[in-house]
């Protein structure tokens, strides 16, 4: 049985991961190889483009992190749940949702990603 709070934990410390090399091995454990990853402003297919992607969002936003917005609500091989990106004790700057897919050995193999909320 997927314990899907620890998955979302690490999908979340992947994204707050400001070390390269240690995101990319991070990437390459968590993430199916043919990873697909999609929401408003990006889609990317593939380990090499999430990583990619994920240190631009770093760099688009120095000083923020990702947190869990609440519980991750899931069942079969799928899990839906909110985040938030902040920087410090303010509000969050960013609000939204992913749904992720898990394949038979519990890696994400796909995000469907939703922004509630982004600065104007």
């Amino acid at each position: 049985m997927t314990d899907f709070n620890a998955v979302m934990d690490r999908y979340l410390a992947v994204w707050n991961e400001p070390d390269a090399t240690t995101r990319r091995k991070a990437v390459d454990d968590l993430f199916a190889d043919g990873i697909r990853y999609v929401d408003p402003l990006a889609a990317v297919e593939g380990r090499e483009a999430l990583t990619a992607l994920i240190g631009a969002v770093q760099q688009q936003f120095p000083g923020h992190t990702f947190a869990s917005g609440g519980p991750v609500d899931a069942h079969h091989d799928q899990m839906r749940f909110t985040w938030t990106l902040t920087a410090g004790a303010g509000d969050p700057l960013v609000i939204g949702f992913d749904v992720a897919e898990l394949d038979a050995d519990g890696r994400i193999r796909q995000v469907l990603g939703f922004i509630d909320k982004a600065p104007g």
